[in-house]
């Protein structure tokens, strides 16, 4: 199934329907198909031909968004592009992907002059926010790009579209980004998985809310409610009391946010008194997030709340907590579980793995790994990745952990950000999980430092809740109390805020350069 396949699907049951909303302009079905129509001509005209690869470089945009389906339907590879990033970082993906075709918002424009000169290969660049005859950064206006081509019912022949459907950067932080080649099949896995696992609402279709990036989670979760005929509701930038007013204002059904704005949710004033009735699954995924503040969510946000795990290379749905897997036979939030990530979905197999390619039985400890249809194609043009990705017939996540004797799979650490002090394997996770449950702690970040005494001194860098006040000896009690002295921090520091990377992830080796510095 093609990407553009599944909109295809949600206009044949609510043609007439609201598809896409964004600051009061509603785009119903029919609208949205007829400019995927035109924009797949448009690229056809501009040469692109099946396989060929178009990047959207945009914040969350109804029309940047919509170009995804445009691209699918021209039979091209979507690669999405976070405007976060650095134009270096850009530059690389853009050239690793071998894109031809830039689409871009007009803000962009600096960042796309200072990359343009070194990728030979982009032959087309389109201004979305252009005027007609307008020139942005040597771009052709959007106005004027849809005219040069002509609406035809089928673009492309589909039995000549391989079923390669985007190419995604891993980010790069530790070098050059790899490109992770995803699959109309992936993505078909990971809808259905989608559906299988959440709750959807049986008299009306989704509405679905997107704060978050649409180049990353938040913009594939609305597959399966584009599937399903529901409405995306998109805002531009985040907000938390517009997300909130939006919430209740359009009676929102679905939405995701990874933990840090979670937290933020937790913490605006106005959420006790807010109308969040009409939410039937808030996802949460992407990092850790604070057992204590997930239990305080299920409370104040309702008994709502849904985890997901994944990875770029195997998206979203490797394991599943339903909002009812959080809560007990008789009720009762099920404390134990609320650190888990899950059970395994249905069509993926996870394994837990040694070193030497042994797999391991429950409750003991190795890498996560996966195989089924979820799992990538490769990383593109880099064979020796994706051979060490998927050594032993699996693909390996990279992430440490266990799988209990109830199924449920426990994320314990990054292999990488495991520390070894005094001799003893400490996770870091579960110190920034007894951290976060001080009343202080807005989030934190466990390290391990380079110390003479004990091969690693663990280090634990906190940001406060606003007004907040913290002695490190009290916390360094706190935590003591909770996990026990070896994996108690050696090293307390208090930071007004953590470096984090474009998409909101914790920078550990940022922290670990500031700290050696």
């Amino acid at each position: 199934m093609r990407l553009v396949d599944m909109l295809d699907k949600g206009a044949s049951v609510s043609g007439g329907a609201p598809c896409l909303e964004c600051d009061g302009e509603v785009r119903t079905y029919a609208d949205v198909l007829a400019l995927t129509a035109r924009i797949a001509s448009a690229l056809v005209v501009a040469g692109v031909r099946p396989g060929d690869k178009v990047a959207v470089l945009s914040a969350n945009d109804p029309t940047a968004f919509t170009c995804v389906f445009g691209i699918s339907r021209a039979g091209a590879v979507w690669c999405p592009v976070n405007p976060r990033n650095e134009a270096a970082e850009n530059r690389d993906l853009l050239e690793l992907s071998e894109c031809s075709v830039l689409v871009f918002q007009a803000s962009f424009a600096p960042l796309v002059e200072a990359i343009r000169g070194d990728l030979p290969g982009l032959r087309t660049l389109v201004c979305l926010d252009a005027g007609a005859g307008e020139e942005v950064a040597g771009a052709t206006a959007w106005h004027d790009f849809l005219a040069a081509g002509e609406e035809l019912d089928e673009v492309v022949d589909r039995a000549a579209v391989d079923d390669v459907a985007m190419i995604v950067g891993t980010g790069g932080t530790t070098g050059r980004p790899k490109g992770v080649v995803l699959t109309g099949t992936n993505l078909e896995t990971m809808t259905a998985l989608t559906l299988m696992s959440y709750p959807w609402p049986a008299e009306r279709p989704p509405t679905y809310l997107a704060l978050a990036p649409l180049t990353h989670a938040a913009g594939v979760l609305c597959f399966p409610v584009l599937c399903r005929g529901g409405q995306v509701v998109v805002m531009r930038s985040p907000d938390v009391g517009g997300f909130l007013d939006r919430v209740e204002r359009h009676r929102v059904t679905h939405t995701f946010l990874p933990p840090t704005l979670v937290y933020m949710v937790l913490d605006h004033p106005s959420l006790d008194g807010r109308d969040l009735s009409s939410l039937e699954c808030f996802w949460y995924g992407a990092a850790p997030m604070s057992t204590s503040r997930l239990e305080e969510a299920l409370t104040r946000i309702g008994p709502v709340m849904a985890q997901l795990f994944g990875q770029t290379e195997a998206p979203m749905m490797v394991s599943t907590m339903a909002p009812a897997d959080h809560f007990a036979a008789d009720g009762s939030v099920a404390r134990e579980r609320l650190g888990s990530a899950g059970r395994p979905s249905a069509l993926t197999t996870v394994a837990i793995m040694a070193d030497d390619g042994t797999l391991l039985g429950r409750g003991e400890r190795g890498e996560i790994v996966v195989r089924g249809s979820l799992v990538m194609r490769g990383y593109h043009r880099d064979p020796d990745a994706t051979a060490a990705a998927s050594a032993h017939g699996w693909h390996h996540t990279g992430d440490i952990g266990y799988l209990d004797d109830d199924g449920f799979l426990f994320i314990v650490d990054r292999a990488k950000d495991m520390v070894i002090t005094g001799g003893f394997n400490v996770y870091s996770t579960e110190v920034e999980q007894a951290v976060m449950a001080h009343p202080a702690v807005a989030d934190c970040a466990a390290v391990g430092l380079p110390d003479e005494k004990w091969g690693e001194r663990l280090t634990v860098v906190v940001q406060l809740r606003p007004g907040a006040d913290l002695d490190a000896a009290e916390l360094q009690q706190f935590v003591k109390a909770r996990i026990g002295s070896v994996k108690t921090p050696k090293q307390v520091e208090v930071w007004p805020d953590l470096p984090r990377s474009k998409v909101g992830k914790v920078l550990k080796t940022e922290i670990k350069a500031q700290l050696a510095g």
